[in-house]
């Protein structure tokens, strides 16, 4: 009866922020620069109005694009005399770092709970609950070299953030022994591979509006996973997964949750583990593949990956699910690292390193609390409400980047 109100109360802390989130979402869009946007000033030729002329003291490629950026008070353009918000730049959004780490807190709960959705999370946050991608946008004619670059800051950031919650949770799954590191090993080479090309080819190439389309597209493929997860065709495929989860939570009652994995074979076209007692296969070349894929889409997007390493390590490998987290967030690990180096070296994507600073605390606390109310939600229900939240939040980004309007409130 106690575990009972325990999941109930926890329950309905998420759904209330849950709705927190979507009326921050809404809030921080009515208040974006965006939406104060005069048609003719996003329309007026940069050519027009005289340049900024220096980089105000800023660093890197976002010091060297505010220079080339239009003078003047309005959108698009930069006040040198304006008081100095994100990225240290004049008239950029000032950032609430008491929501900033309350929205931390709740990403870093979201990827050590699932091991999924929490580099989204991270994008909506810097994108639109912070302001970010509509002050982006509103260079997207006067200045577009600066509209790119702020683009590639916002995917590192986001970055930033999983990267320590991935981190965290590795370090607590090797712990318990839920990481299965031959698979995550062959998954993080693959991971780094991918990682590694992604900032080279798109750094300095992708516009705000192409980026948040695109974004807005892949979460509606993370809702798609996880609501097939939901289903009873999804719940069959996952039964032997069921089997060694069951046993993994005996265990943990008797006190012998150290038993752990235990290894039987590995090479490159076969390997083979258990958990207590349940035997997976895998193929660590097509392991190493799907790595390769699956950084290259997240690093493209800027967020994790977790949301396709968990169904691919639970569909294609058959990995239980008290593994996939721990063995999603060594690859996670691995290839942020990797992608973030390319970004800031490469693409020489600017960062806000007190912003940064404090959204990592939050993502440090949530990542600690994550591991520690799984026991209490349902995992089914917990799959259900990111549906709901990847439904609404890939509509809305979806739309606004390739129809310039969101569908939904």
């Amino acid at each position: 009866m106690r575990e009972k109100r325990g999941w109930r109360l926890v329950f309905f802390v998420l759904a209330l922020v849950a709705g927190m989130a979507f009326f921050a979402i809404s809030w921080a869009q009515g208040q974006s620069p965006q939406a104060a946007q005069p048609p003719q000033a996003a329309a007026q030729p940069a050519a027009e109005k005289p340049k900024v002329g220096s980089d105000l003291g800023l660093p890197g490629k976002i010091g060297q694009e505010v220079a080339k950026a239009p003078v003047g008070k309005e959108p698009g353009h930069i006040d040198p005399q304006a008081p100095r918000g994100v990225f240290g730049i004049p008239g950029a959004p000032r950032v609430n770092y008491i929501l900033a780490i309350v929205w931390a807190i709740w990403v870093g709960w979201i990827f050590s709970t699932v091991g999924a959705f929490g580099g989204i999370m991270a994008g909506v946050g810097h994108m639109t609950v912070h302001g970010l991608g509509a002050y982006a946008k509103t260079f997207a004619q006067t200045a577009p070299a600066l509209n790119k670059t702020l683009t590639d800051s916002i995917r590192t950031s986001n970055q930033f953030l999983v990267g320590l919650s991935a981190l965290v949770s590795s370090i607590n799954y090797l712990k318990t022994k839920q990481l299965a590191w031959p698979v995550g090993v062959a998954l993080a080479l693959g991971s780094i591979a991918g990682a590694l090309f992604i900032p080279w080819l798109t750094g300095g190439k992708i516009s705000f509006k192409q980026y948040q389309g695109w974004f807005g597209l892949f979460v509606f493929v993370v809702g798609a996973f996880l609501f097939y997860e939901t289903t009873p065709k999804g719940q069959q495929k996952k039964k032997a997964a069921k089997e060694a989860a069951q046993a993994f939570a005996k265990a943990r009652k008797e006190g012998k949750a150290s038993e752990g994995i235990s290894f039987k074979s590995f090479s490159l076209i076969r390997a083979t583990f258990s958990f207590f007692g349940i035997e997976f296969k895998f193929n660590p070349i097509v392991v190493f593949i799907g790595g390769l894929v699956i950084a290259a889409i997240s690093s493209f997007l800027g967020v994790g990956g977790g949301f396709l390493y968990v169904p691919f390590l639970t569909t294609v490998v058959g990995a239980p699910m008290y593994v996939v987290a721990g063995t999603s967030a060594m690859a996670v690990l691995l290839s942020m690292i990797t992608s973030i180096a390319g970004y800031i070296t490469v693409a020489k994507a600017g960062m806000d390193w007190g912003l940064i600073g404090i959204e990592l605390v939050g993502i440090f606390v949530g990542s600690m609390i994550g591991p520690r109310t799984q026991k209490y939600i349902p995992d089914i229900w917990l799959k259900r409400l990111f549906v709901v939240l990847a439904l609404y939040v890939g509509l809305r980004y979806f739309s606004l980047g390739f129809f310039g309007k969101s569908w939904v409130p």
